[in-house]
């Protein structure tokens, strides 16, 4: 049981929901005896902008033919893709507003819900002082269904969490409101309903707990989404392990803490620059490199 009062949960759900979408996609799949056929998947997403650009997983969108966006009024919408970025699982969209691609809606206001500017849309917060224990709230709209989206609770179980992806290392929120894959892409907020991330459900062994996307993450890569359709970062082209005692004492280094250099990537900065496989990485820019994840982060900051 969540012990604080209702209240709060009801006004932090109240202030983003409306804010909250159904993303609906079409891909298209060959079997094995070669036939193509669709596939339709449904995820959320949260709107950011009175442009109409909604962020949300980049698994929900990849390998899409075909996006529709439903509001939480009812409204759908075509939408596109902005940008992607798979090493974050986050994704940019924008909705493709014309007088013929969504539903007309009755409203007993007779308000004209026929523009971009009729849209609400989220301001993001700020992810860098959450605390374990705090209390959550995961939002989604996996059916665009009228009602408002589906919500769960629970608190923060941990921080900075280091998952491996094939295309790298990623730290993520750890929670225990429950995250299924239709909520995947929408906002998990505090119970002041700003939002501090951005739920996952790509974890395959998730069972009993959620992941979600530091807010502040995709804010360091939202304008390159936006503006060039990708995340431009640099690179410095190395594989490393972390040095432990052990290692350290085997290979005779002089030091037990930092980066071992067991590849070099042919052209890197890192080649170009004369690192060499055996090489200790010790610190970058006067901080220390304790752990793997130290020396993937240093560098992103530089960009």
């Amino acid at each position: 049981m969540i012990p604080i009062n209702e209240e709060i949960l009801i006004n932090a759900i109240e202030k983003v929901s409306k804010k909250v979408v159904n993303i609906a996609s079409v891909r298209m799949i060959t079997d094995q005896l070669l036939h193509i056929f669709p596939i339709e998947g449904i995820g959320s997403g949260i709107i950011i902008d009175n442009q109409g650009h909604i962020l949300t997983n980049y698994h929900v969108v990849d390998h899409a033919r075909r996006l529709k966006v439903t509001l939480h009024d009812g409204r759908i919408f075509n939408a596109r893709v902005i940008g992607t970025d798979n090493i974050t699982d986050l994704a940019v969209l924008k909705i493709e507003y014309n007088s013929s691609n969504f539903n007309n809606v009755v409203n007993s206001d007779n308000k004209n819900f026929n523009t971009l500017d009729s849209i609400p849309f989220a301001e993001l917060g700020d992810s860098d002082n959450l605390k374990v224990g705090q209390i959550v709230i995961a939002v989604g709209n996996p059916f665009g269904l009228t009602g408002g989206p589906t919500v769960t609770t629970g608190i923060i179980s941990a921080l900075n969490r280091n998952i491996q992806f094939e295309n790298g290392i990623l730290e993520l929120v750890q929670t225990d409101a429950s995250i299924n894959p239709g909520n995947s892409g929408g906002p998990l907020v505090n119970t002041n309903g700003e939002i501090i991330a951005i739920n996952t459900a790509k974890i395959p062994y998730s069972h009993g707990i959620g992941f979600a996307v530091p807010v502040n993450t995709a804010k360091t890569i939202l304008s390159d989404l936006i503006k060039y359709g990708k995340v431009n970062r640099p690179w410095l082209g190395v594989s490393t392990i972390k040095i432990t005692d052990r290692i350290a004492s085997y290979y005779r280094l002089p030091t037990n803490e930092g980066a071992l250099v067991v590849k070099i990537e042919e052209y890197s900065p890192a080649a170009d620059a004369g690192i060499r496989p055996g090489d200790v990485i010790e610190e970058i820019d006067e901080n220390r490199i304790q752990e793997i994840t130290d020396l993937s982060s240093r560098i992103k900051k530089r960009g």
